[in-house]
């Protein structure tokens, strides 16, 4: 066992907090990749969220306008603001001109949460809705909460554009002052970053443009008893989120997981001690891959349960007799006194949305953000292309079609949970069936966009946007049928504990015509020997002599 790993005590209050908004972004800067594009990534997690594509078409409004601020979260009306003039279309995250934005909710300190009128849903989606690139977006977003007041807790923003990456960490004053206290930072070129429902700025210069900040991010913390010490030395996280041992294993892990992958080998053990323990340096913000990321890296490191690492949750025996690398909640559990804690992921089962966003500049306008969507656990879902340019949502991903009480075979989410709450009982045995599905999937996906960016070359937007959209209808039909057919295969495969035997793409039969004697998977090694070591004695085979 890895030395760090048996240090693992969780605070109940940390995991209740990160458990109810646990949501992962990861960032890859131009530069960082290997197409030049700005990329970042999403997963909404949450148990009580409908995994759909949500659309607002571009409007003009008259004057005097007024446009409802619904809390995203309950769906509780928060008061109205002044429309804009002209508001952008957008299509999940991202709006017509490829500006996309994600976020993960870290809390912080209760006291600071704000009673304001924009929530954070609402602050994203208007937002895309009003700004062109990333800049503009830093900058209504901490207009509006300036004048409108923020309505959450403390919360981090992935913010890109097809040029730039910014991160925004933001968190509201309390009950007695509307506003929001925030900082935003672009992420350099050729570099990577990520949040995970933990405040990631800590120190950060005072006079670099590449660094926003609120007038009173410092003095407001020296108010409220949260800094003392030189304004150079003053760090965002440490003053207004909590760092604690559910922050650090269930939040800061997960990027550090990124960033293990794809920074230099062994670059990333340095952290461990702050990930297990909160000893030493801090994570850094970004790091420089050792390769450059596609979108490919970007949705297979969103289906990460960190494995090869020492936080493997392949690797215990929490993983089952099937090697599954999840856990179910509650995430903190008490043993003879003991508090214990199951390791938080990337890939949860609870996801509602993911994305992986790819923007640039480089492709025809209709094309310039590539929104790589999928819905359910990030895992085992197969991401669609939908483009910036979209107008039109596929029946299987529109919010119309079903819901969490609803089951509908005609939407994507409820087939991709058809295929991954099978997986989830016997994972070793089914993951193979379907990562062959879903790469067969992606790779055809992968294919047809770049095909598709060669034939709309020359060509005018709206006859653009119309191939673009029936290419994303096509690939959200066949991919929903094709999920259909994998859980219906996974069902008869592995009926009743067996595994059906296979020849020439069939069941296999006698020559007679009756099904084949099927394999008896079994169990791993490790959770036979957990048996044993329960049980052993009054199961042990004894010979017997009938002489």
């Amino acid at each position: 066992m890895h030395k760090y790993l048996s240090i693992a005590i969780v605070a109940a209050a940390a995991i209740s907090t990160a458990d109810a908004d646990a949501c992962t972004s990861l960032i890859a800067g131009p530069g960082a990749t290997d197409t030049g594009s700005s990329m970042i990534t999403y997963a909404a997690d949450s148990h009580t969220l409908y995994g759909a594509l949500y659309k607002q078409d571009a409007t003009d409004h008259r004057p005097g306008a007024m446009r409802k601020v619904v809390e995203w979260d309950t769906g509780r009306l928060l008061g109205e603001i002044p429309e804009a003039e002209h508001t952008y279309a957008t299509i999940g995250n991202m709006n017509e001109h490829g500006l996309t934005i994600a976020e993960s909710t870290w809390g912080g300190r209760e006291e600071l949460e704000g009673s304001g009128l924009i929530d954070y849903g609402s602050l994203i989606y208007i937002t895309l809705q009003r700004a062109k690139t990333a800049r503009e977006a830093v900058d209504i977003m901490t207009g509006l909460v300036r004048d409108y007041g923020y309505a959450s807790s403390g919360e981090s923003f992935s913010i890109a554009d097809p040029s730039e990456v910014w991160l925004m960490e933001l968190i509201g004053k309390g009950k007695a002052d509307k506003g929001a206290v925030w900082v935003a930072r672009r992420v350099p070129d050729g570099h990577i970053s990520g949040h995970a429902n933990h405040a990631r700025i800590h120190t950060f210069p005072l006079d670099d443009p590449e660094t926003l900040y609120s007038p009173d991010v410092i003095s407001f913390a020296r108010k409220q008893g949260y800094f003392k010490g030189k304004d150079k030395d003053f760090d965002f996280s440490k003053a207004y989120a909590v760092t604690d041992a559910g922050a650090l294993r269930g939040c800061d892990a997960r990027v550090w997981s990124y960033f293990n992958r794809f920074a230099p080998e062994g670059s990333m053990d340095a952290y461990l001690p702050w990930i297990l323990e909160g000893k030493g340096e801090p994570l850094p913000l970004w790091v420089k891959p050792a390769k450059k990321l596609s979108a490919s890296d970007l949705k297979w490191m969103m289906r990460d349960h960190f494995e090869g690492t020492p936080l493997d949750m392949t690797k215990d025996i929490g993983a089952g007799p099937f090697d599954c690398p999840y856990r179910w909640r509650p995430m903190e559990y008490t043993v003879d006194g003991q508090k214990y804690t199951h390791e938080r992921a990337i890939a949860t089962q609870q996801t509602g949305f993911s994305f992986v966003a790819d923007m640039n500049k480089a492709r025809h306008e209709a094309m310039r953000g590539i929104l790589w969507f999928g819905v359910d656990d990030a895992n085992t879902c197969a991401y669609v292309p939908v483009f910036n340019s979209a107008n039109v949502v596929p029946r299987s991903l529109d919010e119309a079609t079903a819901d969490l009480y609803t089951l509908s075979w005609d939407a994507m989410f409820w087939v991709n949970n058809y295929v991954a709450n099978q997986a989830y009982n016997r994972y070793s045995q089914m993951i193979p069936d379907i990562r062959r599905v879903q790469s067969g999937l992606e790779d055809a996906m992968t294919q047809d966009v770049a095909d598709g960016a060669r034939l709309i070359e020359g060509m005018g937007y709206a006859d653009a946007q119309a191939r673009l959209n029936r290419l994303t209808d096509y690939w959200a039909q066949k991919t929903t049928a094709d999920y259909k057919a994998l859980g219906d295969y996974l069902f008869v495969k592995y009926l009743d504990g067996n595994i059906k035997k296979e020849r020439d793409g069939a069941f296999a039969r006698t020559a007679e015509g009756m099904p084949e004697q099927p394999v008896f998977g079994g169990y791993n090694e490790r959770y036979f020997r957990s048996i044993v070591d329960d049980a052993g004695e009054r199961l042990k085979v004894v010979e017997v002599d009938y002489k």
